[in-house]
This record gives structure tokens, C-alpha cells and sequence, in this order.
């Protein structure tokens, strides 16, 4: 098990080990998922957006640009 020791401005340096194995360099993102009372989840937050094409499988419908827009701008013009 890695440990750190926060400092007087509360910041901590991550293990090599643990930076490693999450994969995260300096000036990468990381962050912190509330789990239970007094417990954390520390997450990589640098994974690429396209890392998430097929997520939910396959599109049921396609929608072109245009009705994108013009469903846009129909909620807007509501909106007002």
C-alpha cells in the first residue's frame, strides 16, 4: 500500500508507484468521487473523449447537424 503526507498547504505528492499505474504525469487531471462518509475514490481524469464512442451502443436514430440546430434554436426561441 502507497501512503503520502499532506503538507502544511495541503498538498500531497502522489507515489510513483500510484501515478504509474494510473497512468498521469504532471499538469495531467485528477479527481477526487465521493464514495461513503470519510471515503474517496482518487480517479485519473485524463482519458480521451473518444474513448467513450460505443459507450451506449449503437444509435438507435441518426440526426443530422441541421436538426440539431434547428431543435437548438427552437429551444432557445422558447426559451425567451
Amino acid at each position: 500500500m502507497s501512503a503520502a503526507t499532506i503538507s502544511s498547504k495541503g498538498q500531497i505528492t502522489i507515489p510513483a508507484e500510484v501515478r504509474n499505474a494510473l497512468k498521469v504525469d504532471a499538469g495531467d487531471r485528477v479527481e477526487f468521487v465521493f464514495i461513503a462518509p470519510g471515503r474517496y475514490e482518487f480517479v485519473a481524469a485524463t482519458g480521451d473523449v473518444t474513448a467513450l464512442k460505443g459507450m451506449f451502443g449503437p444509435a438507435k436514430k441518426t440526426v443530422s447537424i441541421e436538426a440539431m440546430n434547428a431543435a437548438i434554436a427552437q429551444r432557445g426561441a422558447a426559451a425567451r
